[in-house]
């Protein structure tokens, strides 16, 4: 596929126990199936050319001979596909019998990787049939008359991605094969498995995939034996998973009669992206990897154009799910933290805050609140200040105050015209002319009034603007873009408005939370112009620069995996399709990289602030950029799309 993704499969198909040909014609069902799809690699569970639970059968040559001779046939069958075919089967090597990974493409046997951990404890007996990677001479056997390599640790080269594999037990070590293997350049690591279910088991066995596919940073396919196998004494239930760097992509039900297909995508450029910017895991390949693994070449899979099956969140940022709740609480206490701290080192009497009946505002008022309260301070000490200005409108203004005396804070409003229209005509600007000057005039005055009223009071301002304010440089250059801390400096818009709508929701004051949500619905604007015939706000911030929502979602993927604008747009038309149109999105996504390289000067002097999540604007913290970078190369790609 495209930028860097990589279709694959987890195949659990039915089983008849030690009925070859039987399963062989299910495999080869699937592999066509998922081929007309676009996989690229497909795998099969352990031994699934036989089913894994033959036992004593194992130790029989007609199983061990039928066994091949499908292999021989699944071979010719594969010689018209590109697709590469992971399948689990038991291998004849000299006096041992190995339980191996039998990679094919094309009619050939690419390699064949066999288990390296034999579990012989509690309901497993594997030592009684098979040997270990471990304790065989590996190097190469003849398997349905090809002469292949037999390795207990193979990459696998594509000639745009790199795989390993490891089989069951394997992901069970204390360090896993698949450690290594990563550590050489496998971008996706296949697992063969028979994990069989027990009560609380497929819970555990998620996490251990998920820890596998973080630590090793790599994407994860897991298939495990599913219907058809002996019920005798276990069961198992076909469980398949797609992991990327720790991200569950799918999952399989469990439990199905029939065979199933789970197919994904993975992203192996993010991969790269993370090991690049990850040091550690460059320093650990040069401390573990003293030798090579060795190398073979598939052939290059088709890379037609095919359906991304994949979610594409269209709000990176916002938590969602199960652990709502949870992540929002984390997100506001760390922020609450973060000003408690800088309260007590600064020995600040007071906290002075801009008051606009914004979202922004909002959301650092409801944080001092917090951090007064687990300080055991007097909410009195909290100075939230409203000015109106030139654009302020009634609805603003009445929230504002409203929410301050709802929250019990001290009250001051200290009204900006006369201060700016003075200045107007100290500088000799016509008050007619509502250009930049106009605007700017305002937000510095409110930022002079803040510092001063601070310096008065022992106190300490508290800036307000947000992550997606500072990527798109939408704050005034020594205005409202300076502050004493900036506890809102890491949250991106699409989260403050959503962390605004929590606070809202878990407040047992119903005029508190109705002010809230009310300024959740107030469009978002600096109010640095005069308001409509109405009264209404005419100044609407994505009016001007785009939807914060495209914005947050271009920000996300090129600060957190240094994207290019083709792969986002991409991205883009998969998450927000049904809301925007291409020449919506590509016209934002020029706004956006035009303005962030020449809004970075902004945030090269931004003041402290406390990072929430994965991504930082702080100079001395996730991004350091000149501030005379070229953006042509960016914007040249933009123009292509």
């Amino acid at each position: 596929m495209k930028y860097g993704f990589v279709k694959v499969a987890s195949a659990i198909p039915q089983v008849r126990v030690a009925d070859c040909q039987f399963n062989v014609r299910k495999m080869q069902e699937m592999v066509s199936a998922a081929s007309s799809r676009g996989v690229e690699v497909i795998c099969f569970p352990e031994l699934s050319v036989t089913a894994y639970t033959c036992q004593d059968l194992f130790q029989q040559n007609l199983l061990l001979e039928e066994a091949e001779k499908a292999m021989g046939q699944l071979l010719d069958f594969t010689r018209t596909y590109d697709i590469i075919c992971i399948v689990g089967a038991p291998v004849a090597y000299g006096c041992a019998l190995l339980n191996a990974a039998v990679v094919m493409q094309r009619g050939k046997i690419l390699g064949v990787v066999p288990k390296s951990y034999l579990p012989n404890y509690k309901e497993f007996y594997e030592k009684r049939w098979f040997t270990g990677a471990n304790d065989v001479h590996t190097g190469s056997l003849t398997l349905c008359g090809q002469k292949v390599a037999l390795e207990k640790a193979i990459l696998f080269k594509t000639g745009t991605f790199t795989f390993g594999v490891e089989i069951c037990e394997d992901l069970w070590a204390p360090i896993p094969p698949s450690s290594f293997l990563a550590l050489q350049g496998a971008e996706i690591i296949f697992n063969l498995s028979a994990d069989n279910d027990v009560v609380g088991k497929y819970h555990y066995l998620k996490s251990l995939v998920s820890q596998q596919s973080a630590r090793s940073i790599s994407g994860y396919v897991f298939s495990g034996c599913g219907f058809g196998e002996s019920t005798q004494d276990v069961v198992f239930s076909g469980k398949g998973f797609v992991y990327e760097n720790g991200n569950l992509l799918a999952e399989t039900p469990r439990h199905i009669l029939a065979g199933h297909l789970l197919i994904s995508e993975i992203d192996v450029e993010r991969i790269r992206t993370e090991r690049r910017t990850n040091t550690t895991f460059a320093s650990s390949a040069a401390l573990h990897c003293k030798e090579g693994i060795p190398a073979i070449y598939a052939e290059p899979t088709d890379t037609m154009d095919s359906e991304l099956t994949r979610e594409v969140v269209p709000h990176p940022f916002v938590p969602t799910g199960k652990h709502l709740d949870e992540r929002c609480e984390e997100i506001f206490s760390i922020q609450t933290e973060g000003l408690a701290k800088r309260i007590l080192h600064t020995g600040a009497k007071t906290v002075v805050v801009g008051i606009s009946g914004g979202l922004d505002s909002t959301l650092a008022l409801l944080v001092c609140v917090r951090a007064f309260d687990k300080l055991r301070l007097d909410r009195s000490g909290i100075l939230g200040i409203t000015m109106p200005g030139f654009g302020t409108t009634d609805r603003t203004y009445t929230n504002a105050v409203n929410l301050m005396k709802l929250l019990g804070i001290t009250i001051r409003e200290i009204c900006i015209r006369d201060a700016c229209m003075q200045h107007f005509e100290d500088i000799g600007h016509d008050v007619g002319k509502h250009d930049v000057t106009y605007e700017n005039c305002q937000a510095r005055e409110r930022t002079q009034i803040l510092m001063d009223v601070a310096n008065q009071t022992n106190g300490l301002v508290v800036g307000t603007g947000d992550l997606s304010e500072l990527a798109l440089g939408w704050a005034t250059y020594n205005g409202d873009h300076i502050s004493m801390y900036g506890v809102n400096a890491s949250v991106p818009k699409t989260l403050v408005r959503h962390l605004v709508s929590w606070v809202a929701d878990g407040i047992g004051d119903e005029p508190t939370r109705t002010v809230l949500l009310d300024i959740v619905d107030t469009p978002i604007s600096p109010e640095l112009l005069p308001a409509d015939e109405n009264g209404e706000i005419a100044q609407k911030t994505e009016d001007h620069v785009g939807p914060y929502e495209l914005h947050d979602f271009f920000l996300y993927y090129t600060l957190r995996w240094g994207f290019r604008p083709s792969k986002i747009f991409f991205l883009a038309k998969k998450a927000f399709g049904n809301v925007y149109d291409d020449e919506t999105i590509k016209k934002w996504l020029t706004t956006f990289f035009r303005r962030f390289f020449s809004q970075q000067f902004k945030r090269s002097c931004l003041p402290d602030g406390p990072k929430v999540g994965s991504c930082s604007l702080s100079p001395r913290g996730d991004w350091r950029m000149p501030s005379d970078a070229s953006s042509q190369l960016w914007l040249n790609e933009c123009a292509t799309l």
